[in-house]
């Protein structure tokens, strides 16, 4: 994600309200703390590095001397065969022994981040979404009875959705909506991001971002505390 300006500061941002058919019905100017914040790569870089970490789950796991199986009893005495003392077969240096220094389950991968940084850096991708021109606003979204087909064609008459050029789009719903977001999850090249669970990678991977203003006021009133 490239930003053609980072020492100026963004500008106040007013955006088209669409329907459910296109058309434009209103006008909705966005608060500037969320959406005028100068963006910062290495904020947002920070950001990115830290949701990666944190979501790295520990696979390989190696045992140690005191946990592979077997060795109990010692391979030959100790004097007399010609061959060098062992005193187990579990010794790391027998084959199917004991690993040194392996890697191991409870490793932690995990990465601090500062609150305020996190909800910066994600204030940072949606005010260069806004002044891009990829954030549509919609007066409200709702898609009777879950229905995928009803929302496709929804997400077809918006100026940022185009299927057939392979655009992905992320529509962000607003809280307590399951319904919508079960109509909306089978599309293909469309994210379902919940107001309430924004976070930088996902809006990064989303060119165009659709957000009723139901998901709008819950963004603001979440991340409006944060100064640009």
């Amino acid at each position: 994600m490239q930003f053609a300006n980072t020492k100026t500061e963004l500008k106040k941002v007013t955006l088209d309200v669409y329907n459910s058919e296109g058309a434009v019905v209103a006008h909705r100017e966005l608060d500037p703390t969320v959406f005028g914040v100068t963006p910062k790569e290495e904020v947002l870089h920070l950001a990115v590095v830290a949701q990666d970490a944190n979501a790295r789950r520990v696979h390989a796991s190696t045992k140690g001397k005191g946990e592979v199986r077997g060795g109990g009893k010692k391979p030959w005495k100790q004097k007399g065969t010609g061959r060098a003392r062992h005193g187990s077969i579990r010794s790391p240096i027998w084959r199917g022994g004991g690993i040194v220094f392996g890697p191991r389950a409870n490793r932690n991968y995990s990465l601090k981040i500062n609150k305020k940084v996190k909800k910066k850096a994600l204030c940072m991708v949606l005010s260069a979404r806004a002044h891009e021109g990829r954030i549509i606003l919609l007066d409200a979204l709702e898609i009777p009875s879950a229905k995928t087909t009803q929302a496709a064609r929804t997400l077809a008459k918006l100026p940022v959705i185009d299927f057939a050029k392979g655009r992905k789009s992320a529509v962000i719903t607003p809280p307590h909506t399951p319904e919508l977001s079960r109509s909306l999850r089978n599309l293909p090249r469309v994210s379902v991001i919940p107001a309430r669970s924004l976070n930088v990678k996902d809006l990064i991977a989303s060119p165009s971002l659709v957000i009723p203003l139901a998901s709008l006021e819950s963004i603001e009133k979440q991340y409006g505390t944060v100064s640009s």
